[in-house]
């Protein structure tokens, strides 16, 4: 007796081996049989005759493992949202989070305020909803792991240990500071990261890019930690058992154009000694464009020596989404800060319409620029960016044509561009957005991504789920990588659908040694996408005012996932939530 059965669906098994039709068995969570069928259903009956408690009819849809994302900052978020959106709305099954060297464990009794703003500092996440959503009641890592193996959610989360918390639990405010560590201080730091991975940690994780600051301005601690530091945490991590180290390099925002030669080298040394995973972001900078090709070489000459260095790469351009419902252009115009304090999202909408609203604010002059707020000058970094700004249509487009930028359209309508950029954000009453990619686009196509994604030391990662929340939605990477990579690319070559479901789920499961998933095989954790791969559709990205106190976030919706399917249990069918949660919390490697 079955607990489900999916029959007649194309498999993509997450191999990379070429697809086949098949029928498959499910039981106590476990794929039990994988029953092929010839290209006549006369010559084999599968599993149709098996007796199943319900049963999945997949004909004409492809059948795929569920997608695991390795690069998440669910938090806090998974203090309140058991169904952890975007990403379970996209096939993802699995999620890692505590990247980038900012987390919630372990935290000293009053602290918790200070590893929220360097959350909301670093992830873009609103403070007010951490601090409203957050349920405290640990102080170690173990602990915290205890307190998120007692919740049930919709995918099945794994967790890092982050060096900002690590540093300042054992160093208190010189931590926080990033003064130097002495040996006492790595000694007590490796002692915590130890005891994480024993207890079920993922990996470990660090931040070296000024990019990730504080609200206070202060970066990540760890930013500045020395080789000792670096390497202490290394082997503390490999100590307790198989895990990853993952980084933000420094360079890794395009601050720095030497850093990042310079950190390949020890991290080639630390994975080479450790013998563990080290995973870093690569993005291509618009300062040294071809920088990417030369680390993604330096990589695969590393695995060539026998270190693991495993570069993680984004799916589509990488920067922020543009409109009036999150930064935009206009947010220092005195008019349109009194409208937004005077009315309600709907009602500013609808002025925002007013030709008179329009012209007003176009007329006026930006009012200062706090530099003590986060993003202040974000309004006057887009108005010198329309050269660069792409509207992207429904279904957006996200390698998008120059002609498609905000100044060559108000060229050719023969408008003010910032006139022209008004009247796109004003589309669908209001709630457009548009694309301003500030890496992996310096080329003006996704030639050089493409090229990423096929080198073999690449992995894909880097989606972010669950932050930046007023400026992207890329926890949509893997439904883009069906649609555009796979289906729909125009501007060059795609990539094979077997190449791109391995990519998101065999590949990115076993970085973090988690074999027991990422596949269709027997014996293998029934995590399943069953897609209309032709009806696959990746909707515009929308702002969400959902978060605790009503704190906001972009959203992006998918239409085409038949059924996504968590340890057998049937999570959401046709789009929809079923509101069953077996997601649980995944320790250590399986």
């Amino acid at each position: 007796m079955l607990d489900l059965k999916i029959i007649g669906g194309t498999v993509v098994d997450g191999t990379g081996a070429q697809r086949y039709r098949a029928d498959i068995g499910i039981a106590d969570g476990v794929i039990i049989d994988v029953v092929r069928r010839g290209t006549d259903d006369s010559e084999t009956d599968g599993l149709q005759t098996a007796h199943a408690a319900e049963t999945i009819d997949a004909t004409d849809h492809v059948v795929a493992p569920g997608f695991v994302d390795i690069h998440t900052h669910y938090d806090g978020q998974m203090s309140w949202d058991s169904l952890l959106e975007p990403s379970s709305g996209h096939g993802v099954t699995t999620v890692v989070t505590g990247n980038c060297g900012v987390g919630f464990a372990p935290v000293r009794p009053g602290s918790e305020d200070w590893l929220i703003t360097l959350m909301e500092g670093v992830e873009d996440i609103p403070g007010t909803a951490l601090t409203e959503g957050i349920t405290w009641g640990w102080e170690s890592y173990p602990e915290y792991l205890d307190a998120i193996s007692e919740r049930k959610f919709a995918i099945d989360v794994g967790s890092q240990v982050a060096h900002g918390a690590v540093r300042a639990y054992a160093m208190g405010d010189r931590g926080a500071r990033n003064e130097p560590a002495t040996p006492e201080d790595i000694a007590a730091m490796g002692r915590l990261v130890t005891e994480a991975v024993e207890a079920g940690a993922l990996g470990f994780s660090t931040s070296r890019t000024l990019a990730h600051r504080a609200m206070d301005g202060e970066p990540v601690p760890g930013t500045f930690a020395a080789e000792e530091e670096l390497f202490g945490l290394g082997r503390a991590m490999a100590a307790g058992g198989r895990a990853v180290f993952e980084l933000a390099p420094q360079g890794a925002a395009g601050e720095d154009i030497v850093g990042p030669k310079k950190e390949l080298d020890w991290m080639r040394r630390l994975s080479g000694e450790i013998d563990r995973p080290l995973s870093f972001a690569l993005i291509q900078v618009d300062a040294d464009p071809d920088l990417w090709r030369e680390q993604l070489d330096l990589s695969a000459a590393a695995h060539a020596a026998g270190s693991r260095l495993y570069p993680q790469i984004a799916a589509r351009p990488f920067g922020m989404m543009i409109g009036f419902q999150g930064h935009h252009a206009f947010g220092h115009r005195p008019t349109y800060r009194r409208l937004q304090a005077e009315s309600s999202r709907t009602d500013l909408a609808q002025r925002l319409a007013d030709p008179a609203v329009k012209a007003a604010i176009l007329s006026e002059d930006d009012l200062p620029i706090d530099p003590t707020v986060l993003f202040d000058g974000m309004s006057a970094f887009v108005q010198y960016s329309l050269g660069r700004l792409y509207a992207l249509g429904d279904p957006p487009n996200y390698e998008p044509t120059p002609e498609l930028t905000v100044a060559a359209i108000a060229k050719e309508r023969g408008e003010d561009p910032l006139a022209t950029l008004y009247d796109l954000m004003l589309e669908s009453d209001a709630s457009a957005m548009l694309m301003l990619p500030l890496f992996n686009y310096a080329d003006g196509n996704c030639d050089a991504i493409r090229e990423m994604m096929l080198h073999p030391a690449g992995v894909l990662g880097l989606s972010d789920g669950g932050a930046h929340c007023g400026m992207i939605c890329d926890a949509s990477y893997p439904t883009f990588l069906l649609t555009h990579w796979a289906r729909d690319r125009s501007r060059g070559e795609r990539l094979s659908l077997e190449y791109v479901i391995r990519k998101q789920s065999r590949d990115t499961a076993e970085l973090f040694g988690l074999t027991d998933r990422g596949t269709i095989e027997t014996g293998k954790k029934a995590d399943i996408n069953v897609i209309d791969l032709d009806a696959l559709t990746l909707h515009p990205a929308t702002m969400a005012y959902d978060l605790p106190a009503g704190g906001h976030r972009i959203l992006q919706r998918a239409s085409g996932y038949a059924a996504t399917i968590v340890g057998g249990t049937l999570t959401r069918r046709d789009d929809v939530d079923t509101r069953a949660r077996p997601g649980r919390l995944v320790r250590g490697a399986r």
